[in-house]
């Protein structure tokens, strides 16, 4: 049903499936399906079978700037605008993280030492040093909690106004999504109804042709036919005249 070009990954369609009748018939897809399993076993992919495509650049996925996106009235707002900087700061952290995936380095534990308060050592209980630095330690720990509760009361006073703007964020990029998607379905269906509408001309004129294709190749038949006959009639003339000039020959001797 289809031919393939020369250049690679292009192919000419002769089908048209709008048009064409016959697709439910008994042994018809048995038929396909035969034919599909044939050229899988038959096809042998190249080495590189994408070198007729251009090299990808993937450092457009490194950077993401605002400006990099075109025709999003959203990104007018400063809010969307300043999520989108938030999620490009990361891009060394991510960069970092599939580069350790990338040498199948296991991922760094979570260390607790920090949050530890040991005591001296048995061979340290007299040593005043120790004493001072497990004391500077206990302070550290103690400041650092007393940070945590401070951040603990600002969520509570803040977090709610965090999540909603969260929420209107995802909400924004949710709508981006749907619209693209909305644009994408539209075109989709009136590149269908193109395809439906070009095929259904296009099978129309070739009925029509061949309906003129039959007529002529009838009359053409016709027309044999009574050359045929002509022939024949001229032929039977052509011996009755001999005959008869035999004759006269005859009677005249």
């Amino acid at each position: 049903m289809a031919g393939t070009a020369s250049v690679a990954g292009e192919v000419f369609v002769d089908a048209l499936p709008y048009f064409d009748q016959g697709y439910d018939a008994a042994g018809v897809r048995e038929a396909a399906a035969a034919l599909v399993e044939e050229e899988t076993r038959r096809y042998r992919p190249t080495k590189n079978y994408l070198s007729y495509l251009p090299t990808p650049d993937f450092s457009a996925f490194e950077v993401m700037n605002p400006s990099d996106i075109q025709g999003v009235d959203a990104l007018k707002d400063e809010r969307v605008t300043a999520f989108i900087d938030l999620f490009a700061s990361q891009t060394e952290i991510m960069r970092n993280e599939f580069e350790r995936l990338a040498a199948r380095q296991p991922m760094d534990l979570l260390s607790m030492k920090r949050y530890e308060l040991p005591a001296p050592t048995s061979g340290q209980k007299n040593d005043i040093t120790a004493w001072q630095e497990c004391v500077n330690n206990s302070m550290a720990q103690l400041e650092h909690q007393a940070v945590r509760i401070e951040n603990l009361e600002i969520m509570s006073q803040y977090g709610t106004n965090a999540w909603k703007f969260y929420n209107d964020n995802l909400a924004c990029m949710i709508e981006m999504a749907q619209k693209e998607l909305h644009k994408f379905r539209k075109q989709i269906q009136d590149l269908n109804w193109q395809r439906k509408n070009d095929q259904l001309a296009a099978g129309a004129k070739l009925r029509e042709l061949e309906s003129n294709w039959v007529s002529l190749v009838s009359k053409n038949y016709e027309i044999e036919r009574a050359i045929v006959q002509l022939e024949n009639e001229v032929a039977q003339l052509r011996q009755q005249q001999g005959d008869e000039n035999k004759e006269n020959i005859r009677q005249d001797f």
